[in-house]
C-alpha cells in the first residue's frame, strides 16, 4: 500500500502547509509536463488530497488504508484478510486462548493447498479431453464433436487462470500478516480436585 507520508516525504504530524509545500516541491519534478511519470503524479496529487482532508487522514492514521491508495493486489488481499476477521469476532474462545493471527495463516495455507490441488484436478481432466482429441477421428465437413471439446479445454484454462489469480490474492494476504504476532496467557489450567 501506498505510503501518503513517504510519498510527500513529510512527517506524520506535518500540518497543511508543510504538506502543500512539500507537494508543490516534488509536483514540480513530477508533473508530466515537467517530464514526470503521469502515474507517480497521479499517486502524489491523491496522496495530497489525502493528507488535506481530516476525515481521510484521520481513517488512513487509525487504520492504514486508503481506497484510493490501495492497488487492486492489496485490496483484494484485504477482502480475504476482512473474512478471516470476521471468524475471528465469531469465535467464542476467550482472547489469549488461542492465536487468531497464526489461525488466520493456518487457513490461508489450506486455501492455498487447495486451489493448488483443484488447479491439478484441472489440469488432469485437460488432459484427458486433450488425449481423447488426439485419438477422435474428425469429419471433414463439420467437426462438432472437436470444437465442442476444445471449448471444454479452453473453459478448463480459464478456471486454472482464476485459481491461480486466486492463490496470488490469497498468498499477498498472507503477505499482509507478516510482522504481527500474538500474546497467548500462559495460565496452565489447575488440575481436578
Amino acid at each position: 500500500m501506498i505510503d501518503p507520508y513517504k510519498t510527500l516525504g513529510v512527517a506524520r504530524e506535518a500540518d497543511g502547509a508543510a504538506i502543500k509545500s512539500a507537494y508543490r516541491t516534488r509536483a514540480k519534478t513530477s508533473h508530466p509536463d515537467a517530464g514526470g511519470d503521469v502515474d507517480a503524479f497521479s499517486k502524489l496529487t491523491a496522496c495530497y488530497e489525502l493528507l488535506l482532508d481530516p476525515v481521510r487522514r484521520k481513517i488512513y492514521d487509525d487504520t492504514g488504508y486508503d481506497p484510493q491508495l490501495t492497488d487492486a493486489k492489496d485490496l483484494e488481499g484485504m477482502l480475504v484478510l476482512d473474512a478471516l476477521v470476521n471468524e475471528i469476532i465469531l469465535d467464542e474462545r476467550q482472547p489469549g486462548s488461542f492465536d487468531p493471527v497464526a489461525a488466520m495463516r493456518r487457513k490461508l495455507t489450506d486455501q492455498v493447498v487447495n486451489t493448488r490441488f483443484h488447479i491439478l484436478e484441472l489440469e488432469r481432466h485437460r488432459g484427458r479431453i486433450r488425449n481423447h482429441m488426439d485419438r477422435m477421428g474428425r469429419r471433414p465437413d463439420s467437426d462438432v464433436l472437436g470444437r465442442m471439446l476444445s471449448a471444454r479445454c479452453n473453459a478448463i484454462a480459464d478456471a486454472i487462470g482464476k485459481a491461480e489469480a486466486e492463490i496470488e490474492v490469497i498468498e499477498q494476504a498472507y503477505t499482509m500478516l507478516e510482522g504481527y504476532s500474538y500474546e497467548l496467557d500462559l495460565e496452565t489450567p489447575k488440575a481436578a480436585e
